[in-house]
């Protein structure tokens, strides 16, 4: 029986432009729920966890933004994703901005031993405080769970790391800041740029990362944040960057991983119904989680 279990988690607190916290409404509003129920035998919607208004707080001593906050929220996003998989069931997470994903893996990483992630979007997020020009930590979450970073965000779970480097492929980076170069190097962590999408064509890319991590790991963490299609099809997040992934490349990547039965969890992040034209980002993720999870056009 497949079962799979939504968790919204409405947290705009790892960036500065309001609007990514309804990102789980719209994504729901775009028919998530209707087009996954034809997917699995059963969905449960779990709702949304409770983050409030909270003030924005920068860390005296860090600089990092809302520190304290990300810390307890994604600490229980981590073990409300722990329960899910517990229960037997998929989990799926919907943000909110990308800092969510320090939560997603700290709760998904206590069941793999060799925890793989493809980890699709325009940016690298290995900033740490020492690296980021913003002190924004929706650019940091994949170096927090690789071990590197503040304490209060690394440790969550109580342990490190939750993901190995070399466990980790990135998918259309096409920004990515010095510091995060460096360390992409350094921990000899996978990248495919735009550069490789063109010319090697997705279907290339996609074969070499589900081949690389069906190799090393026992589950695979697909992190997808909208940034990492081009703005012309997903206009509303908070980071756009042109030269992106094209629409149809995206279902085609979806498509291949749900081939490759790889997949054990996933989230979609970014979703920022304010800059968005007509909710087409929220919609654009819905047809690509049809895609992830099996649907066919015949």
């Amino acid at each position: 029986m497949r079962k799979l279990s939504i968790i919204g988690m409405p947290m705009d607190l790892g960036q500065m432009r309001r609007g990514v916290d309804m990102g789980p409404s719209a994504i729901r509003y775009a028919g998530v729920n209707e087009r996954l129920q034809m997917l699995f035998d059963e969905v449960i919607d779990l709702g949304d966890i409770s983050i409030g208004r909270p003030e924005v707080r920068i860390d005296k001593e860090s600089k990092l933004r809302n520190l304290e906050l990300i810390a307890e929220k994604t600490a229980i996003l981590a073990d409300k994703v722990d329960e899910v998989i517990q229960s037997g069931a998929f989990p799926l997470v919907l943000g909110g901005d990308h800092s969510i994903a320090i939560g997603t893996l700290a709760g998904v990483s206590r069941h793999y031993q060799n925890l793989g992630v493809i980890w699709y979007d325009a940016h690298g997020d290995l900033n740490t405080a020492e690296t980021s020009p913003s002190g924004n930590i929706h650019g940091m979450p994949l170096a927090v769970s690789i071990g590197l970073g503040h304490p209060l965000l690394t440790k969550i779970g109580g342990y490190q790391p939750k993901v190995k480097p070399e466990n980790i492929v990135i998918i259309g980076a096409r920004s990515l800041d010095e510091g995060e170069r460096a360390l992409i190097k350094e921990k000899g962590i996978r990248v495919y740029t735009m550069h490789e999408i063109d010319r090697l064509g997705m279907t290339k890319v996609m074969e070499e990362s589900i081949q690389y991590l069906q190799e090393r790991t026992d589950g695979v963490h697909l992190s997808l944040d909208l940034d990492g299609l081009d703005p012309t099809d997903a206009p509303g997040v908070g980071t756009p960057v042109n030269g992106g992934i094209s629409y149809r490349e995206s279902h085609l990547a979806m498509e291949m991983l749900a081939e490759s039965e790889i997949i054990t969890s996933a989230e979609f992040v970014e979703v920022n119904p304010i800059l968005d034209e007509k909710n087409k980002t929220a919609s654009v993720a819905v047809a690509l989680m049809g895609s992830l999870f099996g649907e066919k056009l015949l």
